[in-house]
């Protein structure tokens, strides 16, 4: 039981923050499980000529291509925890960041280095789980975007993720109700709510039905 546990900590603390060999194979299992559901964040933006994104917690972002072909002119902007997957999304997309249409940049998690006002749309694909301050954090969020800007945020249902063994280790769990109550504490306007059902394949290696959300909220 105690090695199960070490297990299930070192996998939580991976999912966190991807760290040295086994994070590259953590970040690889977390697009594989998360694509459909970062694809549905992403969608919901409704990305336009011109727009200025920001990504907070974007992994290995092997996802960029698919941002950056929504729309002409568009330009993004990567916020990671993890030197990890900062250094590996940087190797990944080196055309766009050559070409100035992409930066991946190191955070603390908690202030979003930007000036007010900055960013057009912004999303954030099952991160809320690991907010240290979530208030506050909203908060940071809601400066940085613009008037009218779009933040579009993925999470697991609570219940789900309840479910799963690791999520006791770190993980703060939110119902759709929830992250209502977060969105008005900081003046963001809920425009809509998708609930998604699809088979993955969990983090244990399981194949599990998992019901998530995508809240697109509003300046």
């Amino acid at each position: 039981m105690a090695n199960d546990n070490d297990f299930l900590k070192n996998l939580a603390s991976q999912l966190s923050c991807p760290k040295n060999t086994e994070g590259i194979e953590v970040a690889n299992m977390m697009h594989e499980s998360n694509i459909g559901m970062t694809r549905a964040a992403i969608t919901a933006l409704q990305i336009s000529d011109g727009d200025l994104i920001l990504e907070l917690g974007h992994g290995s972002c092997k996802h960029l291509p698919e941002i950056l072909e929504k729309a002409p002119n568009t330009s993004y902007y990567g916020l990671e925890i993890s030197e990890l997957m900062q250094k590996q999304a940087s190797e990944a997309n080196e055309i766009a960041t050559n070409a100035n249409r992409a930066s991946f940049h190191l955070y603390n998690g908690q202030q979003i280095p930007f000036p007010n006002q900055t960013f057009n749309k912004i999303l954030t694909v099952n991160t809320i789980y690991f907010w240290k301050q979530p208030q506050d954090f909203i908060r940071e969020i809601y400066r940085v975007l613009k008037p009218g800007g779009y933040f579009s945020i993925g999470f697991a249902d609570k219940d789900f993720m309840e479910s799963l063994p690791f999520t006791v280790y770190g993980f703060d769990l939110y119902s759709k109700e929830m992250v209502y109550n977060l969105a008005e504490t900081a003046g963001l306007k809920i425009k809509d709510i998708a609930s998604i059902t699809e088979k993955i394949k969990s983090k244990t290696g399981d194949e599990v039905e998992r019901l998530y959300y995508v809240a697109l909220l509003a300046k």
